[in-house]
Formats: structure tokens, sequence, C-alpha cells
């Protein structure tokens, strides 16, 4: 857990949701958090092409500096099928780290800026507060709308609680080739541009260019096709795509930097997660 650096507020509710066995919360104990870089190990390091170092292979965890700083958002099935129950139970199939401007602050700044200068966006909207988010992942077996709700559903409560103006983070995808990712690079270009108020721009030295084709050339079934799950839903709920990409040869992957307002959040999300609370001060 991390320390709150603002005014008093109530605890973290026990739990942000349920669906049937699974339910999101927060993690409540360090053998939690293993459990959610356990999970981004299997994901990132033997599923997808990440380049594990010797003490990621040595923890079979996916671990660095931040975790420590951030809060752990776990989707938790209690009654996970048999061939997960035989080692444990109940088992972490999802997970988000979440990072508070606050926290971030204190320590140093947000993981993303090494990739995108989002120490220039905080301050040009200076008093809104900003959540960092990262690390998603779901174990493939449970990746499915469900999951990706709950994940949603407990972020949406984290920002409630918190009072969260906007969200920020990288999403990522596959490959450390531009050229090949052309059409989902240039769709997020012409289609998803952040305003000039909420740009950001990839760091100096590792910017790679988004607009590679015309925007009338663009087929954009094929392009949201092509489009991660995650990079969708967070399109649907209103969010904007930072100006350069970066290319992550660690993680195998060409990422974008997400931008969501909570002003710009689709409101018929709200009928379904609720609306945005009135600020206590």
């Amino acid at each position: 857990m991390t320390f709150d650096f603002g005014r008093t507020r109530p605890p973290v509710p026990d739990s942000f949701g349920r669906i049937g066995s699974l339910e999101v919360r927060l993690a409540r104990t360090a053998a939690e958090v293993r459990m959610a870089q356990s999970l981004r190990y299997r994901v990132f390091y033997r599923e997808m092409s990440a380049q594990a170092g010797a003490g990621h292979k040595f923890l079979r965890r996916d671990v660095d500096g931040f975790d420590g700083l951030c809060d752990h958002l776990l989707v938790i099935d209690h009654d996970p099928p048999a061939d997960l129950r035989r080692r444990r139970k109940p088992v972490v199939v999802g997970t988000y780290r979440l990072l508070r401007q606050d926290v971030a602050e204190q320590y140093g700044g947000f993981y993303t800026a090494d990739e995108f200068e989002i120490a220039d966006l905080v301050e040009r909207h200076r008093p809104l507060r900003f959540l960092e988010l990262g690390r998603s992942c779901v174990l493939k077996e449970y990746r499915n709308k469900r999951t990706v709700e709950l994940l949603w559903m407990g972020c949406w409560g984290y920002v409630q609680h918190h009072e969260i103006d906007v969200m920020i983070g990288c999403a990522s995808l596959e490959g450390t080739r531009p050229d090949l990712l052309a059409l989902p690079l240039s769709f997020l270009h012409h289609h998803a541009a952040a305003p000039e108020e909420w740009r950001i721009r990839a760091v100096p030295g590792r910017y790679v260019p988004m607009n590679r084709i015309p925007a009338e050339a663009i087929d954009a079934r094929a392009a949201l096709h092509s489009l991660p799950p995650l990079v969708k839903g967070y399109l649907r709920l209103g969010a904007f795509v930072g100006d350069g990409a970066v290319v992550d040869h660690q993680f195998g992957t060409t990422d974008v930097c997400i931008v969501l307002p909570v002003s710009a959040i689709n409101p018929r999300y709200f009928g379904h997660f609720g609306p945005p609370r009135e600020r206590l001060s």
C-alpha cells in the first residue's frame, strides 16, 4: 500500500466490485503484491517477448523500484478451475499498477516519464490530480469482457476515492518495428490525437513518428481490429493519445501515451460505473 500525503480520507473500500467468483480490490499484503508480480512475469516474459534479466529469471516475478510506491489493483478468482487451484486459492488473474501524483512527486516522478514528457503536462494542469496506470495484464484464460470490466470498475472506484482528475499511462502495441505497426499508429495519430491542452510528446531521442499512412488511405475497420483490446477500451471511454511513440526493447513493444481526463469520459459509462462524485473540498 502507498502513503497518502494529502488530506485525511476514509479508508479505501475493501472491495470495488464482484462478478460471480471474480472480485476486484487492492492488494492488502506483500504476498498479494508478489502474486501480481508473478502474473506480470508469466504474461510479459513467458507469453510475450519481454527480455528477462537475471533477477527476473531468479525470482520469476516482474519487479522494479516503482512497485513499492504503487497500489496494486487485483482481479481475484475465489473459485478458480482445477488446473490453477492446484497452486493456490484464490488466484490473481488480472492486475493494474496505480501511482498517484502526490506519491510520485515525493519519490522522483512517474514511471512513464522515461518515455513521455509527463512533467510538462502535469505542470500545465495544476492543481488537477493525476494518476498513472501501468503494468496492466490479465491471465490468458481470463481475457474476456468480464475481467476487463472488473479492472475498469476497480480503477474507477480508486479514481473516485482519491478524487483523481486525469489518468495517464503507456499502452503497448506488440512489436518493436514501427513500420510494421504503421496502420494502428497512423490510425491513432489521425483519429485519437490529444487536443493541444492535453498534448504530451515522447521524450527527445526516443520519439518515433506515428503519422506513417495518410488519413485517407487508412482502412478504419482494419485499424481498429489491429489495436489491442486495452487501447480500444481507452478510446471508447474518451481517451486521447499523445504525440509520438516509443520503442521499448526490454518489453518488445511500441508504446503510446494515453491521456484520459475524467471530464472527457463518455457519459454513457457513468450509468454502469456511477457518475463522478463531487469533491469534498
